[in-house]
């Protein structure tokens, strides 16, 4: 069982930045795909960045070169660094993660464990 705790969500101005953690329990980072998803209002949730448990990363293309995803190890915890924020990406953010792939995984269907969600408003 792995149990998953998403923080770091707030209120920002656009341009400004967030860091969003999500820290894991029951099983080291190390050995989970793991990945961030959003809900934007009205919207499916999204796909936002994954990593392997080899550390490949890939991004929806709306965040490129704004958002990065990384592993902290020695926090256990998967961290995904935004900048350079839009109203757009307001959302409530999920973390998720899947023990047995080594994948970079995109779909939520994907994934076995979920966080409860942070919340992030960017205003404009």
């Amino acid at each position: 069982q792995v149990q998953l705790v998403e923080s770091g969500g707030g209120l920002v101005q656009a341009g400004g930045s967030l860091r969003l953690s999500c820290a894991a329990s029951g099983r080291t980072v190390s050995k989970l795909a793991m990945g961030w998803f959003r809900q934007r209002p009205g919207k499916e949730r999204e796909f936002v960045a994954a990593i392997s448990r080899s550390d490949g990363k890939i991004y929806q293309d709306s965040v490129k070169g704004r958002f990065t995803i990384s592993r902290d190890n020695a926090k256990n915890t998967v961290d995904l660094q935004m900048n350079s924020l839009k109203p757009e990406d307001t959302a409530v953010y999920y973390c998720a993660a899947n023990p047995s792939s080594y994948s970079i995984l995109t779909y939520d269907y994907e994934y076995n464990y979920w966080g409860q969600g942070t919340q992030v408003t960017v205003s404009s």
